[in-house]
């Protein structure tokens, strides 16, 4: 199957979706099921994880409810608040929904650096593999160092890095990225999203070529087998189309086995996800 490990759903509010700003008004809408069935027909897209945008239990039983109501939404990484006293309570609960494969939050507007290690944090991400859930990571560049030690606390732990940690294309950002990643990828437990690349560009001028570098060091960091397709649909809209975002992908790892291409495109969401 081809699976798409990373998008979103939303009905559109103002004050919920504040993080869409007006260079990304094109999104300042509602994105639902069928919008995306279309998109993937169009694409060969098999199936996909849907990916909490919202910090809220209301964002988790919304995602929920929608793979209930569609097939191809194979599972979702809901939102719950780690750091919360009754956290085991909560992650209880969820483990009876099927469709409930792991948990992010947004750390990336965390202002707090080292907010992935703080022991509340650390508390409930310590609860997660009691329930075989998987993590999401998403932070920018700054905190990759806070990442690293973060992950070397669960070896046991699944972790994926969303987005390949947002490095700054349009500004040519490049090192400081890289070597923090190299480390983190010597992290059996930890995994990378091919995602999230068009909008870390410049949305009216990016070029597959400024993003392959990036794709190298990931491919190197983690190898074929802990690297997953994800599209980051609907942001990914504000710089290009489905196409053209997974043809990035396909095209950069077309000289690649078939068996290496088959496991980026949707084996290891599967595995990683078990979905």
């Amino acid at each position: 199957m081809t699976i798409d490990s990373h998008q979103h759903f939303w009905n559109y509010e103002p004050v919920k979706h504040s993080w869409i700003d007006d260079e990304m008004s094109s999104i300042r809408k509602d994105f639902l099921p069928d919008d995306l069935k279309k998109v993937y027909q169009e694409n060969g897209i098999d199936g996909c994880v849907a990916v909490q945008a919202d910090q809220t239990l209301e964002e988790t039983d919304f995602l929920l409810e929608l793979a209930k109501q569609n097939d191809f939404i194979k599972g979702v990484v809901g939102w719950a608040d780690l750091r919360s006293e009754h956290i085991d309570s909560v992650l209880e609960k969820y483990s009876a929904d099927k469709f409930l494969k792991g948990w992010r939050h947004v750390v990336q507007g965390e202002a707090d650096h080292n907010f992935l290690l703080r022991p509340n944090f650390i508390r409930g991400i310590s609860l997660l593999e009691k329930y075989d859930y998987t993590y999401d990571i998403l932070v920018f560049p700054h905190q990759l160092g806070a990442v690293l030690e973060f992950v070397r606390k669960f070896p046991n732990q699944r972790f994926v890095i969303d987005h390949i940690a947002k490095p700054y294309i349009k500004d040519g950002f490049y090192d400081g990225w890289a070597s923090l990643m190299k480390e983190i990828g010597k992290q059996e437990n930890v995994c990378c999203k091919l995602s999230g690349m068009i909008t870390e560009a410049d949305y009216n001028s990016w070029t597959p070529e400024q993003l392959h570098p990036y794709m190298h060091l990931v491919l190197e960091a983690f190898g074929s087998e802990r690297v997953m397709f994800g599209s980051d649909w609907p942001v990914c809209l504000v710089a290009g189309n489905y196409g053209q975002v997974k043809g990035v992908v396909t095209d950069f790892i077309s000289t690649l086995g078939e068996q290496d291409q088959q496991m980026i495109m949707g084996a290891n969401a599967e595995a990683f996800y078990n979905l």
